[in-house]
């Protein structure tokens, strides 16, 4: 058997190209259809980011279900909060928040966005959410706390 134009006999010519196998590896998209609902994770998430956010729940902890520039700006804003607090001296406590309603919708295949209001003690929160389909699973892809 001959090898294929411009390619070397061996295992690269049987798997094919080092790109080939890159893309094999990567991040693969999902679709909805093969997705479980999000609306469980959307209400998950929103409440682990308020913990986060108080202080309360390591951000590590929800890395799995964050791309990584979500991921970044939750590190970053639990940053701050955490550095507010020292100046004020307040200790961190375990939010109870409440959810009262959420809100999605589908832009494309893979995609929903959301918005999830939630009420506290001291004040009522909206949090909105990019889930992207990767590799069979949810992901958040974009945060934005209100």
């Amino acid at each position: 058997m001959a090898p294929p134009p411009g390619g070397a006999p061996g295992a690269a010519s049987r798997y094919g190209s080092a790109l080939d196998v890159a893309e094999y590896f990567a991040p693969q998209r999902t679709s909805t259809d093969a997705l479980p609902a999000p609306e469980p994770l959307l209400k998950n998430l929103t409440i682990g980011v308020l913990e986060v956010l108080a202080g309360v729940r390591e951000v590590n902890q929800l890395a799995r279900w964050l791309g990584e520039d979500a991921f970044r700006a939750l590190v970053t804003r639990a940053n701050l909060s955490a550095r507010a607090r020292n100046a004020r001296g307040v200790t961190p406590a375990r939010p109870a928040y409440r959810i009262l309603s959420t809100h999605t919708t589908s832009p494309a295949d893979g995609v929903v966005e959301g918005v999830v209001i939630t009420a506290g003690p001291a004040r009522t929160r909206a949090v909105a959410v990019r889930l992207e389909g990767w590799d069979g699973r949810w992901r958040a892809t974009s945060l934005g706390l209100l």
